[in-house]
């Protein structure tokens, strides 16, 4: 009989019996814990950033594809302009009281380009205070906007990148306000572009700021409930949390635009061109969206 041994954690093993040499034991990897546990995707396929091709394929074959098909009926124009290749920040106005743009870009480049890809899209960091949701959207492909995140998804694995730069601000936008683009913030998109030397490629949406349209603001219940604003909208309070996704069925138009190339160095460290980029864009933006609104004959039907 052996002698039980202690641990280096003084726990004392029990005694096991001499083991014959002809017997053969199975390989033991103390370092594989994946038996203990198991996933609720026993067979997922996620990515490093947490996406899930089983969950995204899912709401992809549901909820997106009739949106984008049916509900929308969504008309794409430039789409050569998205780099086949390579890194690429994409850069888009946004506006609804929860925003049916992300999904529709990121839908375009997969049904109307000759070579698709998967789209990255930044989100604010204040959805990681909603359980279950902040669970949901890093499988769809989500990333929170942070600088260092950016960057490792356009320079280190030359992703595509969708970002908002109007932020909270577009989304908060009334109805008498539509496509009416807010401020760019202070330019960290064309930082970030100017760093991972990667074009920007403007991208204007017109149709959701009918399809979601904000009325008014109740700020005591924004106190109240602790969300981050509380909209009045056709389908939101009166049909619950659901109603947020009670989208109007108007018509989407997308305009992917030329994009801007950075070929240079250090060109981050220049403020004031960093500023002249930013306006830009934004002018580029907003012409487009406000020539894609005077040209359509109908809200509904384009």
């Amino acid at each position: 009989m052996a002698e039980a041994t202690r641990t280096s954690l003084g726990v004392r093993e029990p005694e096991v019996k001499d083991i014959a040499p002809s017997a053969t034991l199975p390989a033991r990897r103390d370092d594989d814990l994946r038996p203990h546990l198991p996933g609720v995707e026993p067979e997922r396929q996620v990515n490093d950033w947490g996406r899930s091709e089983r969950v995204e394929g899912l709401l992809d074959r549901t909820l997106v594809d009739f949106f984008y098909q049916y509900w929308f009926r969504c008309e794409i124009e430039g789409i050569e302009n998205v780099p086949a290749a390579g890194g690429a920040l994409l850069v888009s106005n946004h506006s609804g009281a929860l925003p049916p743009d992300a999904p529709m870009i990121g839908k375009a480049i997969k049904e109307e380009h000759p070579h698709p890809r998967p789209l990255n899209i930044t989100v604010e960091h204040f959805f990681k205070g909603y359980p279950g949701f902040s669970m949901l959207i890093p499988k769809i492909g989500c990333v929170a906007a942070h600088p260092a995140n950016v960057q490792r998804l356009l320079y280190d694995e030359q992703q595509l990148v969708l970002v908002f730069p109007e932020g909270r601000k577009g989304t908060e936008k009334v109805y008498r306000d539509r496509y009416r683009l807010r401020r760019f913030g202070r330019g960290g998109f064309v930082v970030a572009a100017m760093r991972a030397r990667v074009p920007i490629v403007p991208v204007c949406v017109v149709g959701a700021e009918e399809a979601a349209p904000i009325f008014a603001h109740l700020n005591f219940m924004r106190r109240l409930t602790g969300l981050t604003y509380f909209p009045i909208t056709p389908t939101f309070p009166h049909f619950g949390l659901l109603g947020m996704l009670g989208y109007l069925p108007a018509k989407f138009k997308i305009r992917f635009l030329e994009p801007f190339h950075f070929e240079s160095e250090g060109l981050d460290e220049d403020k004031a061109l960093v500023q002249t980029v930013a306006h830009e864009v934004r002018a580029r933006i907003q012409e487009n969206v406000w020539d894609m609104v005077k040209s359509r004959k109908s809200v509904w039907f384009g």
